[in-house]
C-alpha cells in the first residue's frame, strides 16, 4: 500500500514515545535516544532500504530528518543503526505492536492462524557457518477480524504444533478477547477447556466425519468461524509490503524483525493513502 511516507515517519515518532515510555528519551547506540532508533528502522523496513542506504537517503530528506529531530551532519552512521537493532532488546518491538495495534477499535474478536517466513535468503555461506538448518520460521499471529491489527505475534524456528503455540498466544491476551476463532490444526480438548477457563469462546472446528462432529463445526460457523479468513488477509498484506523473507543473518535479528513487520503493518493502515 503507498501511504505518505511524511505521515508514516510522524505516527511512527508518536508511537515509538508511547512504547518506550519513560525511556523514550534515554540515550542509547551512537548516543542519539532511542525512539529515534525505533523510527530509523520502521523508516528503514518501509523503505526497503539496507542500513548504509537509510543513512544516505535521509541526507536528502529534509522533512523526515526535520521529524526526527536530526541535523543533516549529525546523522547516525549505518553502523550505528546496524548496531542498534542488536541493542534495542525483542520487548521494544512488541511494544511497538501493541500501542500500534490499540490505534486501531478492537471488537475484542480475534482471528488465530499461522503462516511461514522464509530464511534461506541470507547467506549460504553464513548459514553453514553458524550451523543452521533452518530454513523457514512458522510465526502465530492473533488478529482482530474488523480492524485487521495484529494484535500479538508468536515466532518459532522449531515449528511447534499450533496446539502449543496457540494457546500461549491466547494466554497473553485474554483480557481483551471475547472469542477467537481458529483451523482444526488448533483443536484439542486443552486448547478449548483453557479459552473457556480465561473466559474467551473458542471457534475451533473439530476434525472427523461424526453426526455431532458435522453439528458441532456447523455450529461454529454461524457463531461466525467464517471471520478467521481476515488472518490470511493481514498476512498476505503484509507480505506484499515486505516481502515473505527475512534477510537478516541473526535468528533473534530475525525475530525482532518480523514483529517490527506486522507493527508498521499495523502503522500503514492509520496513514493517508497517496
Amino acid at each position: 500500500m503507498e501511504i505518505d511516507l511524511l505521515d508514516f515517519v510522524q505516527k511512527c515518532k508518536r508511537l515509538a514515545k508511547q512504547a518506550l515510555g519513560k525511556h523514550a528519551g534515554e540515550p542509547a547506540s551512537g548516543g542519539f535516544v532511542r525512539w529515534v532508533h525505533i523510527v530509523l528502522h520502521c523508516f528503514r523496513l518501509e523503505e526497503d532500504h539496507s542500513f548504509r542506504e537509510t543513512e544516505n537517503r535521509l541526507k536528502y530528506m529534509a522533512e523526515i530528518r526535520e521529524v526526527l529531530e536530526l541535523d543533516r551532519d549529525e546523522l547516525p552512521d549505518y553502523t550505528t543503526i546496524y548496531k542498534s537493532f542488536d541493542r534495542l532488546k525483542m520487548w521494544v518491538w512488541r511494544a511497538l505492536l501493541r500501542v500500534s495495534a490499540q490505534q486501531h477499535p478492537q471488537s475484542g474478536h480475534a482471528a488465530l492462524d499461522s503462516t511461514f517466513f522464509d530464511r534461506r535468503s541470507a547467506s549460504s555461506y553464513y548459514r553453514q557457518r553458524s550451523g543452521s538448518t533452518v530454513q523457514t520460521l512458522k510465526v502465530t499471529t492473533l488478529t482482530d477480524v474488523e480492524s485487521l491489527a495484529v494484535l500479538d505475534v508468536h515466532i518459532s524456528a522449531r515449528w511447534n504444533h499450533d496446539t502449543k503455540t496457540g494457546p500461549q498466544v491466547v494466554r497473553r491476551n485474554a483480557d481483551d478477547l471475547l472469542s477467537v476463532a481458529a483451523d482444526k490444526a488448533f483443536h484439542n480438548w486443552v486448547t478449548k477447556y483453557e479459552c473457556y477457563a480465561l473466559g474467551v469462546e473458542p471457534l475451533i472446528l473439530q476434525r472427523g466425519s461424526k453426526p455431532l462432529t458435522i453439528g458441532h463445526n456447523a455450529l461454529i460457523r454461524a457463531k461466525g468461524y467464517s471471520q478467521r479468513s481476515m488472518a490470511e488477509t493481514s498476512y498476505s498484506t503484509t507480505k506484499r509490503s515486505h516481502g515473505i523473507a527475512e534477510r537478516a543473518l541473526g535468528w533473534y535479528r530475525q525475530f525482532r524483525e518480523i514483529v517490527l513487520m506486522f507493527a508498521i503493518s499495523n502503522i500503514e493502515q492509520l496513514c493517508e493513502p497517496l
